[in-house]
């Protein structure tokens, strides 16, 4: 999947989104910290509209009926679909919205927030009219407002990306230019995890230790500028490094748990330069960075034998000359 631009037909309109990942910097971006996430273009959204008298339907995998009786899971994305009916001033009706996805929910790469891109730019199709960045921003945050509570806003502007995000609360986005080729593992743990509980939980310890807890999320801030700074000199031993010091303070957050860390201790233990959680965390996905190819496909195939629930090898490769 790509984050190509929607297409339409005369009944017919499709939007299509791709996913992202955290790359580091989770739950310090809520407060302030800077983040980097990466587009992940190996699971995404296809959402394709139809003319069909009657009552806005919706059909997915969670839910087949009208947009009124979506369930409580779906409240987000319900009041995302009406806000840009409403915008394009169209009304709420003899709409059929049918939503594919291969992006697992709750594993912390964006699921709800490419579903809401994916639905907005087939709305936009279905009204043969074009959006701003803005636009399409502003409407798919009102779902994720939803889905997280406090949105930090990564997810969506990732998934409208094609390049790295430099990522902080209030302050303009920048684009990361690899200077080399890094060659990503991201294993899914099976079991989902709740962003927003995560979020509210790291809130609540700061309430409860404030000055303990902004160390750590300093921390976290200066190990993401480090980051930053290993991808533009093509370092992948100091990115591996990197991802291992953000993991400990994740660890000393409580949002990593025992099933996580033991894929991450599994992949350091397979020579992996490095790995972390990926998302809220207490559930969810990690991320490894192998040494190179030949190393992403074994360390990959391990992983899968050792109980990894879905095994996505990807490069985040230089951009050409």
């Amino acid at each position: 999947m790509s984050a190509e631009k929607a297409t339409t037909s005369e009944q017919t309109a499709i939007g299509i989104a791709h996913s992202k990942l955290i790359l580091i910097g989770e739950h310090a971006v809520v407060h302030g910290q800077p983040a980097i996430a990466l587009p992940f273009p190996l699971v995404g959204v296809e959402s394709v509209i139809d003319y069909v008298p009657g009552s806005v339907k919706i059909d997915s995998t969670f839910y087949h009926g009208p947009l009124e009786s979506a369930p409580e899971s779906l409240e987000g994305l319900a009041n995302c679909i009406k806000a840009t009916l409403n915008y394009l001033q169209l009304p709420c009706e003899d709409l059929l919205i049918r939503i594919k996805s291969s992006i697992p929910p709750g594993k912390g790469l964006g699921s709800s927030a490419s579903v809401a891109i994916a639905v907005v730019r087939s709305l936009f199709a279905y009204n043969n009219q074009d959006y701003s960045e803005d636009e399409l921003l502003n409407l798919a945050n009102i779902s994720e407002t939803y889905a997280h509570g406090v949105p930090s806003g990564i997810d969506t502007l990732t998934i409208t990306s094609d390049f790295p995000v430099w990522f902080e609360k209030e302050l303009p986005s920048d684009f990361i230019e690899p200077k080399g080729d890094f060659h990503f593992i991201v294993a899914d743990s099976g079991r989902m995890g709740d962003t927003r509980l995560a979020v509210e939980s790291v809130g609540n310890l700061f309430k409860s230790a404030p000055r303990r807890i902004q160390a750590k999320l300093d921390r976290i801030g200066e190990i993401t500028h480090r980051a930053r700074h290993a991808l533009e000199s093509a370092s992948k031993h100091l990115l591996g490094q990197m991802l291992n010091e953000a993991q400990k303070e994740l660890e000393a957050l409580g949002v990593s748990d025992a099933g996580l860390n033991r894929l991450i201790y599994f992949a350091r233990q397979e020579g992996a330069l490095g790995a972390k959680l990926t998302g809220g965390g207490n559930g969810g996905c990690i991320i490894a960075l192998a040494r190179n190819e030949v190393h992403s496909r074994q360390l990959s195939e391990k992983l899968k034998k050792f109980g990894a629930h879905t095994v996505w090898p990807f490069v985040l490769r230089k951009k050409p000359e």
